[in-house]
């Protein structure tokens, strides 16, 4: 019990330590890369509850393929970082008065729980027990039936953002070829065939 509880306490503070790190970093390249030190973190804390299925969606989804989709995404986004950090100042207000309402609504969260712990205790098993109903089908039934609409709507939100970052990354740059799909299906064989007569010995 005591070494869950260090597990715990350990993954807790580099959790909040690394998201803390993600919303601070000037560089947007370190911030992915302590969203990825984050998401390992949280995998943890999945093993930790006993929801293995979770923790390994997280690393092979969220680690394997979001987070490394937005690495690439940013290191190709060519980013003015000098102009980034004058512009930093600029938007500390608004970033004061959210972090405080998201403060004094955790405040609230919490308080009602000390308050009031009997609104916390139907959420303490939220599925059956393993010897029931196994890990994976059980999420897949709450998923499927319960939330299915809420899944379907972060499909949704997660494609928007796949195509805002393909849209983002698509530049035409000087001096660099691409691939024209209609010209390609469109071409005569006139314009690509060429017929040269060359005598004996003369060459080309």
């Amino acid at each position: 019990m005591a070494l869950q509880a260090i597990a715990f306490y350990l993954f807790s503070a580099i959790v909040i330590g690394a998201a803390f790190l993600v919303i601070s970093s000037r560089n947007p390249v370190h911030s992915v890369l302590f969203l990825i030190l984050a998401f390992f973190n949280a995998a943890g804390l999945f093993v930790l509850l006993g929801a293995e299925f979770l923790a390994m969606i997280l690393v092979v989804v969220y680690v394997g393929a979001v987070a490394v989709l937005f690495l690439f995404v940013v290191m190709m986004l060519d980013i003015d970082f000098v102009e980034l950090r004058q512009g930093f100042l600029q938007y500390m207000p608004m970033g004061v008065v959210i972090g405080s309402i998201v403060l004094v609504e955790l405040i609230f969260v919490l308080g009602a729980v000390t308050v009031a712990p009997e609104i916390s205790a139907p959420a303490a098993f939220p599925v059956p027990p393993v010897s029931e109903q196994a890990n994976t089908a059980a999420l897949g039934q709450i998923l499927y039936t319960d939330y299915v609409y809420f899944f379907q709507a972060a499909g949704m939100i997660l494609l928007v953002a796949m195509i805002g970052a393909i849209v983002l990354t698509l530049r035409t740059r000087e001096g660099v070829r691409r691939q024209k799909i209609s010209e390609q299906v469109g071409r005569r064989r006139a314009e690509g065939v060429e017929l040269v007569k060359v005598r004996p010995g003369d060459g080309i």
